[in-house]
């Protein structure tokens, strides 16, 4: 984990470096439960407070994706329901130190749970906790 630092340049000059970003891994399964996770990334995503990132290149062991995975300051995985097929696919790749969301958690049921506004905000509620949280342990 990285966080921001100054660094000389070769002119002697500081310039303040980014830290890496935070990065959401979203169970994007075909269930009600999948389809919430997947939308609830999408918004954090879209309101910035992480990078949403490619759980298929974690599992097909994309070098790339794998690379600057080992480079978040912070990861946010989140389940639709109890498999945790995200968390699992993290876990196999060597990935262990995560914040982990569960949507089953929330009181939310594979099957009944409707996919709409309502249920994507509470994940999206949810989750800025825990990426709030995960950017005080940093």
């Amino acid at each position: 984990m990285t966080e921001s630092t100054k660094q000389p340049d070769a002119a002697g000059v500081s310039c303040q470096c980014s830290s890496a970003p935070k990065l959401i891994f979203s169970c994007s399964g075909a269930s009600n439960l999948g389809c919430i996770a997947d939308q609830a990334a999408r918004q954090l995503n879209k309101l910035g407070l992480g990078n949403m990132f490619c759980l298929a290149g974690i599992g097909g062991r994309v070098s790339g994706i794998m690379a600057s995975t080992e480079a978040a300051s912070a990861i946010l995985v989140i389940d639709g329901c109890g498999l945790e097929c995200a968390k699992k696919t993290m876990e196999n790749a060597g990935f262990n130190h995560f914040a982990h969301l569960r949507l089953i958690d929330l009181g939310m049921e594979r099957g009944s749970t409707s996919v709409d506004d309502h249920s994507i905000f509470r994940v999206v509620e949810a989750a800025k906790v825990l990426l709030a949280e995960v950017a005080v342990a940093g």
